[in-house]
């Protein structure tokens, strides 16, 4: 049986998707490159916004005594969430099917992370 929640869900799953599509394509139409060397810099890209939640969280706790505290948690979480979406779009230029391989390697993980759910769901 499908509860609102569960289709809400969806609805948010596929509006997720959807964007993470358009910014493919978008970035695809002003890219210049051969299709090889795009993804290959798409994927580069995630070094690149990794760098900057590493720039954050030492902005975040004051590391750098010339700086000081220059960035603050939301700055990281704003870094984070730039990670995500990038792999996203790089997951989306590199298989048709970017939602199920996402679908399969979180539950991959998870089994071979998390103990077994009880039957009552605990």
């Amino acid at each position: 049986m499908t509860t609102n929640d569960d289709a809400n869900d969806d609805a948010i799953d596929d509006e997720l998707w959807a964007t993470v599509d358009r910014l493919r394509a978008w970035l695809d139409a002003h890219n210049a490159r051969p299709p090889q060397e795009a993804l290959l810099l798409r994927m580069l890209k995630l070094s690149e916004e990794v760098g900057e939640v590493s720039q954050a969280v030492i902005g975040a706790v004051g590391q750098n005594p010339r700086k000081g505290v220059s960035h603050s948690w939301t700055d990281v979480e704003s870094e984070l969430c730039d990670v995500v979406v990038t792999a996203l779009v790089a997951l989306g230029a590199l298989t048709p099917s970017p939602r199920d391989a996402l679908r399969a390697h979180v539950a991959k993980v998870a089994d071979r992370s998390l103990p077994p759910s009880s039957p009552c769901g605990d």
